[in-house]
């Protein structure tokens, strides 16, 4: 009994380390591109409040226009903590405050990806606005068996979120 308890630890935890790091390393163009998949080109990081920006082509030499802002929530509010740590995402957003998506890169529950369910939980974002509650049981699901950690997600999602759109957005005229 405990060879075979032994040899699933040995053989199962690995597997979930890999794959809570799958996109940790991965080159941020790439992260970048998957969030902004219409962009010509992006800048380096930069600001005060640090983010990346997503251009369009630049047409009859013409300034590319700003198609949306990219963020990591972990720079932006960085004592949001889940349970076991931080939780590391790269957030897209378009200049009308309209989440483009997130990308789950990092984060350090007990239990891997099955504490987060990373598909179904950043699969909630695309479309939300900034104005969303990001409220558990309200307008998020708990995709997850890991509820603190849901909630702290969510709240960096929306606090990242709104600290670059009262930086670099226009608000709306009603």
């Amino acid at each position: 009994m405990r060879i075979c308890l032994t040899l699933t630890v040995l053989l199962v935890v690995p597997m979930l380390v890999a794959s809570a790091q799958l996109r940790r390393n991965e080159p941020v163009d790439n992260l970048l591109r998957d969030l902004f998949p219409d962009a010509a080109s992006f800048s380096a990081k930069e600001g005060d409040l640090p983010h990346f920006k997503a251009y369009s082509s630049a047409e009859g030499g013409a300034a590319p226009n700003i198609i949306g802002y990219a963020y990591w929530t972990t720079e932006l509010d960085p004592l949001e903590r889940g349970y076991d740590g931080p939780i590391k995402m790269l957030v897209g957003m378009d200049p009308d405050g309209q989440l483009r998506g997130i990308i789950l890169t990092e984060h350090y529950e007990p239990y891997g990806d099955f504490s987060i369910e990373r598909r179904a939980f950043s699969a909630q974002f695309p479309g939300k606005s900034i104005r969303d509650r990001f409220r558990v049981g309200d307008d998020i699901d708990a995709v997850s068996r890991a509820t603190i950690t849901i909630r702290s997600a969510s709240r960096a999602v929306r606090n990242s979120s709104r600290r670059i759109a009262r930086a670099y957005l226009t608000p709306p005229t009603e």
